[in-house]
């Protein structure tokens, strides 16, 4: 009987690769990407494969590519710009080839939602001559991981699964197969596995041969498939063709439709299919145009006359996420048709809403502290990704760069090489600083930048879901002794001023910000106090209106949302979590601190 579960396409991911005999699994948290392998987490015990988060993507995939090697199927999951610090071994591993069938899971997020750039992995996947699988929904999320583990073992070559954002997060009853044995695992010893320029020239040669050899299987593949209705064709790819075939239904139109989920390469039989069957041919995609710049060779290739539309020609946006509301606007124009009364009536627009640190948030405290203590050195605050990106916002603005992961500590150097006389303080969360901030901190050790590193460590990763990282007692599946101090490591490299300081106690964390910034040479200042969404608070604060002289000061200089004016006065919300630090700030002591349930 055939067995059913509401998952998201995340969770059915993760149930693809368990079907698919998982043995090992390894990863770095990224929206949309981080629901994969917490999933795969959750079941490691029970279905007893081995599965870790890796300190980066880098390492993630090494980790994977090793297990391959011996014959272990393998996955690695991650977001769009976690490929670029895997870029390095995902591209000579493609010479090398894999033993194991290897799964790489790039989730693209077009928008971006939550992410600093757009970039698209299917352009990457062609960088590296590597295989693309790109799911429109939950069902075909799990069964084209399956699909990858066994074209991965047939081409020898990692397969990457590219879901998009709406992809992960849309839930769906997919249904469910059986559980296949796992391979058999040993290391087979070969001069192979290294890599010399002599062997990667003639794997080169290998790896042009097994694109054609990957666009016969595609070509047979079930994820590819060809509606003939009329002359007028459609190809649409990944979550693209719902959008497609919803338009089309909300238009009253038909079309002939080639629905493509294997981009990369692009099959040519059903191309070709195609083209015998209608005078003119749109695709719709999200970002790049990869798939039109394929379809446009093949028909060059061919001799034929096609009529393509698509990117080239403006009709299909390049930038941003598609949605219903955009293809319909795009079908319109293509077939010559009015849209609807009910879908030409534009809907007032949403209100805008600024985004801002959780109340409580420790990193505000630390944030208000270096702004103070830096106002008379005319300070740059090199900023990086995650929550604390946030600070950026007014009333705080302590942030002035934010480029990628690990970067502020190499921005302030590179910053305090051509402006001597400022000083530089780059901010870091404890995650970063294990994923590729040391790195950059060792560099400042040992080309003696003169800046400020503050780890703003909340005791998580936060942005992407409160995952584990080595400086917690845990990993991915329990209780783990072992742990990395931030600060001992940081005396370890030979930094020469460490400090480690609870923002919420307002008085040290001005103390050593203070130091600090006097400080001549690479100095680090770990500000430790939990993420405010990982604890219960008992307490709040609340203002004493005989006191509270109405200066505003805690409104202006904190930006907390629990803070709020009321007439000549200062509210405090039901969203206080009793922080204290606007009590600490206040003038006139007009903030005191409650039990929440008084």
């Amino acid at each position: 009987m055939e067995q059913k579960m509401l998952l998201m396409g995340n969770e059915a991911i993760a149930r693809g690769a368990v079907e698919a005999g998982l043995q090992v699994a390894a990863a770095y948290p990224g929206t949309p990407s981080s629901e994969v392998f917490s999933t795969l987490a959750s079941f490691a015990k029970e279905y007893d494969y081995y599965a870790e988060w890796s300190v980066n993507e880098k390492v993630a995939l090494e980790v994977a590519a090793g297990a391959s090697y011996a014959g272990a199927r393998a996955i690695v999951s991650m977001k769009q710009v976690g490929l670029n610090v895997a870029a390095d071994p995902l591209m000579t591993l493609a010479y090398i080839g894999v033993k194991g069938g290897l799964v790489l899971v790039v989730a693209d997020d077009p928008g971006p939602h939550s992410s600093q750039n757009e970039q698209d992995t299917r352009k990457f996947a062609q960088f590296a001559k590597l295989p693309v699988l790109d799911p429109a929904t939950p069902q075909e999320a799990k069964d084209m991981t399956v699909y990858a583990f066994e074209l991965s073992e047939k081409l020898g070559l990692p397969v990457i699964l590219r879901p998009t954002t709406r992809t992960c997060h849309v839930c769906q009853d997919v249904t469910i197969g059986d559980i296949r044995p796992r391979n058999k695992t040993k290391f087979e010893q070969d001069p192979s596995w290294v890599i010399f320029p002599s062997l990667a020239y003639r794997r080169h040669k290998w790896l042009n041969e097994q694109q054609e050899t990957a666009r016969q299987i595609f070509n047979e593949s079930p994820f590819n498939n060809l509606t003939v209705k009329n002359r007028t064709g459609i190809i649409a790819s990944g979550v693209a063709y719902n959008y497609v075939m919803e338009s089309l239904d909300i238009l009253g139109i038909e079309a002939t439709v080639l629905k493509i989920g294997t981009p990369c390469p692009v099959p040519d039989k059903p191309v070709l299919n195609l083209f015998e069957a209608v005078d003119r041919i749109l695709i719709v995609e999200e970002q790049e145009p990869v798939v039109e710049d394929q379809v446009i060779a093949m028909a060059w290739k061919n001799k034929i006359p096609a009529n393509i539309s698509g990117k080239h020609d403006g009709l299909v946006p390049r930038e941003g996420e598609l949605n219903i509301d955009k293809v319909k606007v795009v079908l319109a124009d293509f077939f010559e048709v009015e849209q609807p009364a009910d879908s030409a009536v534009e809907t007032p627009p949403l209100p805008e809403r600024a985004p801002i640190l959780c109340a409580g948030c420790p990193h505000r405290a630390s944030f208000f502290a270096f702004k103070e203590a830096a106002r008379k050195h005319d300070a740059v605050f090199t900023g990086d990704i995650g929550c604390y990106t946030l600070g950026v916002m007014p009333p705080l603005a302590a942030v002035d760069t934010c480029l990628c992961m690990g970067a502020s500590v190499t921005i302030a150097s590179g910053l305090s090489v051509v402006e001597k006389e400022r000083k530089h303080i780059a901010f870091l969360g404890d995650s970063t600083f294990f994923h590729t901030g040391l790195a950059g901190l060792i560099n400042a050790v040992y080309n003696n930048s003169n800046i400020v590193l503050v780890v703003l460590d909340n005791r998580t990763t936060a942005m992407t879901g409160h995952q584990p990282h080595p400086g917690l007692e845990k990993t991915a599946t329990g209780v783990n002794e072992k742990y990395i101090d931030i600060a001992e490591v940081s005396r370890a490299v030979g930094v020469g001023y460490v400090k480690e300081v609870d923002p919420y106690d307002l008085d040290a964390a001005r103390q050593a910000a203070a130091e600090v910034v006097d400080y001549k040479g690479p100095a680090v200042v770990v500000m430790k106090r939990e993420c405010i969404a990982i604890v219960k608070s008992s307490k709040k604060c609340e203002v004493d209106d005989e006191k509270c002289i109405g200066c505003s000061k805690c409104l202006k200089t904190l930006g907390c949302p629990a803070l709020t004016p009321a007439e000549d006065k200062v509210e405090i919300g039901s969203s206080c979590v009793g922080c204290t630090v606007c009590a600490q700030i206040c003038p006139v002591d007009a903030i005191r601190e409650v039990e929440k349930w008084d």
